[in-house]
């Protein structure tokens, strides 16, 4: 129905309007069809060799970052006043584009090809022993990878990057259990272009053969109308029920996350149908804002893509895609079924109604509609599970797309808007290009110092010690000392994930926490797939945590809600998310495929989870079976925190604790009633 379509145009508008990666420079014609073209060849480039072979290894990568290094300087203006009309040509604007911005284009791409160009003999023996042209060469790509970054995402990332590369150079004047012998300018520039082990590394590796590709894939499944069908089947199946919009927006976000691992494009694009009718259900503007950016940054933990974080686990684990997959299953549900129960009680509270009849999609039509479209995620699933490469995965996908693009006579794509959709999945895919190679950086100077393994150090000896003085006094039938320590190890590493994610992608806050954190919880006997997931989930609740709260600005943009407002409340709808991760790490049963798995260790911390989040939700919403007094959730809140708790024996306690609120609940409401 009308109301439900979703206007493609507008939703990339409102993109470019609140997500930092997505606002580009206004070109006139003649720069729009050369930077258009570019951007289309670096689309085919991936098209074709993930479906007929990748070229070697430096090679490939190297090509990948020449083309996005360089076009962000032609994309993205210097300062915000280039995001306003075309310029006009002139002698030093070439175009409408700057003449500097066409050097920084040159400068990119001889240096990121100088490397891949040395034959690898030649390589071996350069490493360690670098020419004054590769030393003057790596410094300049390091100081435009640094320059990228802040035009794409701002200054939180480069800044990082520049305190890790002085921790490099001048280690010898750290403190403490901080010192070490320090390298020199040629020797850091040495390790970090021309080796693997940094701006060339995993990083970039992952985005050039996995990531750039899902992007796409994303853009023309939205474009063939896959998202719409999402939509009309998120309002069919939640949208009659109380405060239905919201509802829908839960339900769409989870579906629309298997397209998009964007937070803010998954905000803007379900949240430009769902904000309108929350608010015009009574939802006030910022809780409609919240329960959008809350529910959409959730697409970035939902399977089958998790964002970029399942090729990047691929890479670090050495584990099989399946397997990945399957241990984001039901921390994902989690995510959803906690922000679900809020919304649920926040409505019955409210007494906000559901949509009516002639507000819902025809579901029939819908798929007598759309039902082409489903064909190319079904063939992506298929070949990933097959045991094929991401990449032929993302192939097979992409082609399909087009097939049913060009031959589904209800929405049938012009070749033209094929064009488009491989210059917009390029695009979209430049921002997060530039910040794997600058966490190359990052990730370089970790391998080159060894810092990583220190912070583990400090991180677990200061949990130790709150441990040691807390486990005096409290009873060892709640926390032993060592499951303190965890704890403890636990909360610290989630608020530096949190801190480290402010306006920095999740995909980069993922590899520098995996490099820096993940070490501490491997000292306390975490498995590495559990701490991987851990530090991943804390990413991306910096999407919805203030004072960078980006989804979440971006949702209270589009409602007209006060934007700080919408972020704590945000932050509050997604506590699913902060303590589903505690809840894996201490019962990694939840995460299916773990060593020792079994069914009653899963079961009893599956349900432990769903009560726990059940309670927490009620006593944040004041309502469960009907309004709650203070000390009502007050009890609710801590029988859930110890429901989550690893020992059997504090669960008990929660669920004696919660059964007299329960009680008087159930009274209340027959009371009510009569």
């Amino acid at each position: 129905m009308t109301h439900l379509e979703l206007d493609e145009a507008k939703a990339r508008e409102l993109e470019e309007k609140f997500d930092p990666e997505m606002r580009f420079r206004p070109l006139g014609s003649w720069a729009g069809r050369i930077v258009g073209g570019a951007l289309v060849a670096l689309s085919l480039f991936h098209y074709y060799t993930a479906g007929f072979g990748l070229l070697p290894e430096m090679i490939h990568r190297g090509i990948h970052l020449s083309f996005v290094l360089g076009l962000v300087f032609l994309v993205f203006p210097a300062s915000p006043r280039g995001y306003e009309e075309p310029a006009a040509a002139g002698i030093l604007r070439p175009l409408g584009i700057p003449l500097l911005d066409w050097i920084l284009f040159a400068a990119a791409l001889v240096s990121v090809l100088h490397v891949p160009l040395i034959p690898l003999d030649d390589l071996a023996f350069r490493v360690g022993n670098p020419s004054s042209t590769d030393v003057a060469l790596g410094a300049v790509l390091i100081v435009l990878l640094l320059e990228a970054n802040r035009r794409t995402i701002g200054w939180p990332l480069p800044l990082i990057a520049i305190a890790f590369m002085a921790y490099a150079i001048w280690g010898r004047w750290m403190p403490g259990i901080f010192v070490h012998p320090g390298a020199t300018v040629s020797q850091l520039v040495n390790h970090l272009y021309l080796t693997t082990q940094g701006i060339y590394g995993v990083a970039l590796g992952v985005v050039a053969t996995y990531v750039f590709h899902f992007v796409l894939f994303g853009v023309f499944a939205t474009r063939i109308g896959l998202g719409q069908l999402f939509l009309d089947c998120a309002a069919w199946v939640a949208g009659r029920y109380a405060g239905g919009p919201a509802k829908v927006s839960i339900f769409g976000s989870a579906l629309f996350g298997m397209l998009s691992g964007s937070s803010v494009a998954n905000t803007v694009t379900v949240g430009s149908l769902t904000i309108p009718m929350m608010i015009r259900l009574g939802y006030k503007k910022h809780f409609a804002a919240a329960v959008e950016s809350t529910a959409s940054t959730g697409g970035q933990i939902t399977p089958p893509i998790l964002g970029a974080a399942a090729f990047l686990m691929i890479e670090f684990l050495n584990l099989p895609y399946t397997t990945i997959i399957l241990a984001s299953i039901i921390p994902a549900f989690m995510h959803f079924f906690g922000v679900f129960m809020q919304v649920h009680f926040e409505a019955k509270r409210d007494g906000l109604r559901g949509l009516r009849d002639d507000e819902m999609p025809d579901l029939k039509e819908a798929f007598r509609r759309d039902w082409p479209t489903v064909i190319p995620l079904i063939g992506l699933i298929y070949m990933l599970f097959s045991g094929y490469t991401p990449y032929l995965a993302a192939f097979t996908g992409i082609t399909l797309c087009i097939l049913v693009g060009l031959l589904n006579p209800m929405r049938r794509m012009h070749p033209i808007e094929i064009l488009e959709g491989l210059r917009d999945g390029a695009k979209y895919a430049l921002a997060v290009g530039v910040a794997s190679a600058c966490v190359g950086i990052v990730v370089g100077v970790v391998t080159l110092t060894g810092v990583g393994f220190k912070i583990s150090f400090i991180v677990t000896s200061f949990a130790n010690d709150l441990a040691a003085g807390l486990a005096a006094v409290l009873p060892a039938w709640v926390m032993t000392q060592q499951t303190l320590t965890l704890l403890f190890t636990l909360i610290l590493t989630g608020v530096v994930c949190i801190l480290m994610g402010c306006g920095i992608p999740t995909t980069a806050t993922y590899i520098i926490m995996v490099t820096v954190a993940a070490p501490a919880l491997g000292l306390l006997g975490v498995e590495p797939i559990v701490a991987h997931f851990f530090v991943f989930y804390y990413g991306v609740l910096a999407d919805i945590t203030p004072p960078v709260a980006i989804a979440a600005y971006a949702a209270a943009g589009m409602a007209g809600a006060d934007p700080f407002r919408t972020g704590n409340t945000a932050f509050r709808l997604a506590l699913g998310k902060v303590l589903v991760p505690f809840v894996f790490v201490f019962s990694p049963s939840l995460l299916l495929v773990i060593k020792g798995f079994n069914w009653p260790d899963f079961a009893t911390a599956f349900l432990g989870c769903l009560i726990g989040i059940t309670f927490l939700s009620a006593a944040f919403s004041g309502y469960m079976l009907t309004r709650c007094r203070v000390w009502e959730r007050l009890v609710l809140a801590a029988a859930a925190l110890l429901l989550i708790a690893p020992e059997i024996t504090s669960s008990l306690v929660g669920l004696v604790l919660a059964a007299p609120v329960i009680l008087v609940q159930v009274a209340r409401r027959r009371e009510e009633a009569a």
